[in-house]
């Protein structure tokens, strides 16, 4: 398949601290069930590069999760972006030139949040950490380690009415290069 037909799913919350595990031998073959070729995973936290056609594409999300709940009893939420969707995220984070890439991440949202709730965040809610919400993504520095930040998923999620799953900096560039980007 061509580029245009190259996605990335990222689940967020399976095999962390023993919980919600999912071998990502299963979860390839999921994903082949699904309709989507090309399957291949990275790490063990979620991360899925595959080819799909743009109906199977649209379906994926809302589809592996149910079928997720189904076989394996546990509600993950799946975020998708398209392999030129990512090769955006990538190119527009601002936060990289004045911090290290081992203080960064991305959170990817199921919906861009409206203007009002991004306006409604706190940016000084966790010193030291820095923040830029741009579309369906949150770009975060966090300097003194994601362990101590407070700008965790639960606290975007229920401010901005969404869903995220974030990823390191190295795992969401490795990512662009999987996927073709």
């Amino acid at each position: 398949m061509s580029a245009s037909n190259r996605h990335v799913a990222l689940l967020r919350g399976i095999n962390v601290g023993g919980k919600n595990v999912l071998p990502m031998k299963d979860l390839a073959r999921l994903f082949v069930e699904s309709g989507c070729s090309e399957v291949r995973t990275y790490i063990q936290s979620g991360n899925v590069v595959y080819s799909a056609g743009a109906t199977i594409a649209r379906k994926v999300p809302t589809l592996l999760a149910a079928v997720i709940e189904r076989d394996f009893g546990f509600a993950v939420p799946v975020q998708t972006r398209s392999a030129a969707e990512l090769r955006a995220v990538v190119a527009g984070n601002s936060l990289l030139a004045d911090h290290e890439e081992s203080a960064l991440a991305v959170m990817f949202l199921a919906q861009a949040p409206t203007a009002k709730q991004i306006a409604a965040l706190d940016p000084d809610r966790s010193p030291g950490d820095t923040f830029v919400v741009r579309g369906r993504e949150i770009y975060l520095a966090c300097p003194n380690g994601f362990a101590r930040t407070k700008l965790t998923n639960t606290w975007f999620d229920t401010r901005l009415g969404t869903i995220g799953t974030a990823r390191n900096w190295r795992t969401t560039t490795k990512l662009l290069e999987l996927v073709g980007g």
